[in-house]
């Protein structure tokens, strides 16, 4: 009772006063802790147990999963398997979730063929799992596959696969797949619609994202939240509408929140709308004044406007608020082993840095004879372009791209995924 109500140190007292503890008395512990965040002090229960059932392995790789230890998630689902413990649907969920947010599409793929050998019952849960991951991995093929083998289906798996058919950039394909859920009966909800508004607006068809919209409220009451409202912005900012866009936002019947503002600064960065951009910029960071993310977009616009003077002003805000950026970090799987790399000194750790600095040299020398300069027109404006160059290959994401060339064959799939915005990047070996 105590660990499900939170209250981790009042049930470990009483755990401690236990003379007889089994695997039940155990397993709410470890449970109690990962409800609590606690991950660490919940594997090391783990750890100590005696005995484990089924139920224990799936509450601590579930533990993993719910508190963003992807890795470690899959990790302990490896080791589960090496001491014979077969795995049932619950755990294949956490851990096929865990492989979608790692980009492990190797990984996922021997997730999936675990779940077929073991003649797993691929229910409706699961099913949208399978397909999520592997839109999130990059093989929307893949997903459409399983989507269209899935023995049942529900509002929510027809969501899952609108939503990666919108990602991958197949905003009819997204459509069609919306109006043919609802002439077999499923009723939308309010994620199918962010999903198939997103299709709208990654598509450009806004004509067709307002009709949508509108349908929403008026066939299916659903009243919009901040979601679709972002979806709105997004769209019509996307297609050039900032004036259109930020008259919306102003009509809205809620505030906005950041990630709606944050679409339209986006926008104006992509149209070079200074104007529009400052207002939102300047109501952007009011919501959320402890967000780096922001602060460095609307220094971008600033720095191609050429208002070095606005840059100036917002780092000393910067300082004053004591605002700091997050790290930024690429992920890659090569041969399912998943590499990790960042900005900054923790590069240095993985073992074969030199050769990827090297290679990134090679790539650097070849798309340069074809007429490629850097873009180091919003680096830092304070320092030279040899630096700013400098800095703009180093980011992670490229560095990923380097190693990927190096561990790939020519015409191989390379897949990488960011931390920050949760992007996906995919695109095929030539070196």
């Amino acid at each position: 009772m105590y660990a499900n109500c939170g209250l981790i140190r009042e049930a470990g007292r009483i755990f401690g006063l236990m003379r007889f503890r089994d695997v039940v008395s155990w397993t709410s512990m470890v449970s109690g802790y990962c409800k609590c965040g606690m991950i660490e002090d919940a594997r090391e229960m783990f750890d100590e147990m005696p005995h484990r059932n089924l139920f224990t392995w799936s509450i601590m790789i579930n533990g993993y999963a719910k508190n963003d230890c992807f890795e470690k998630a899959v990790e302990l689902f490896d080791v589960m398997k090496r001491e014979g413990v077969v795995a049932n649907e619950t755990v294949m969920v956490s851990v096929v979730s865990s492989c979608a947010y790692l980009g492990a599409l190797e990984v996922g793929e021997r997730v999936h063929e675990y779940v077929v050998k073991k003649n797993m019952t691929v229910n409706v849960i699961l099913g949208t799992a399978l397909v999520d991951m592997y839109w999130r991995c990059g093989d929307v093929e893949k997903a459409i596959r399983v989507f269209e083998e899935l023995p049942e289906k529900d509002s929510l798996s027809w969501s899952s696969i609108i939503k990666g058919l919108a990602v991958h950039g197949h905003a009819h394909k997204a459509i069609r797949s919306f109006d043919q859920m609802v002439r077999l009966g499923f009723i939308p909800r309010d994620v199918t619609f962010t999903a198939v508004l997103s299709a709208c607006s990654h598509g450009g068809l806004v004509d067709k994202g307002l009709e949508i919209y509108e349908n929403m409220k008026r066939e299916y009451g659903i009243e919009p939240r901040l979601e679709h409202y972002g979806c709105i912005v997004d769209m019509l900012g996307r297609a050039g509408k900032l004036t259109e866009a930020e008259n919306f936002i102003l009509e809205m019947p809620v505030k906005p929140n950041a990630p709606i503002l944050g679409a339209l600064l986006g926008a104006c960065k992509i149209h070079k709308n200074t104007e529009v951009a400052e207002r939102v910029g300047n109501m952007l960071i009011e919501v959320k004044p402890e967000h780096s993310g922001y602060y460095v977009l609307l220094s971008n616009i600033y720095a191609v406007a050429g208002r070095w003077e606005k840059i100036e002003s917002l780092r000393d805000t910067m300082k004053e608020k004591l605002v700091k950026k997050p790290p930024g970090y690429s992920l890659i799987e090569i041969d399912g082993k998943i590499n990790k790399f960042s900005m900054g000194d923790d590069n240095q750790k993985h073992p074969e840095m030199s050769k990827i600095k090297r290679k990134w040299e090679e790539i650097l020398r070849k798309i340069r004879l074809v007429g490629y300069k850097g873009n180091t027109g919003e680096a830092f404006f304070d320092v030279d372009e040899e630096e700013k160059e400098s800095a703009i290959h180093m980011h992670s994401e490229k560095l990923a791209i380097a190693y990927g060339l190096m561990k790939s064959k020519p015409g191989t799939t390379i897949r990488i995924v960011k931390n920050l915005r949760r992007l996906l990047v995919t695109f095929a070996s030539l070196f």
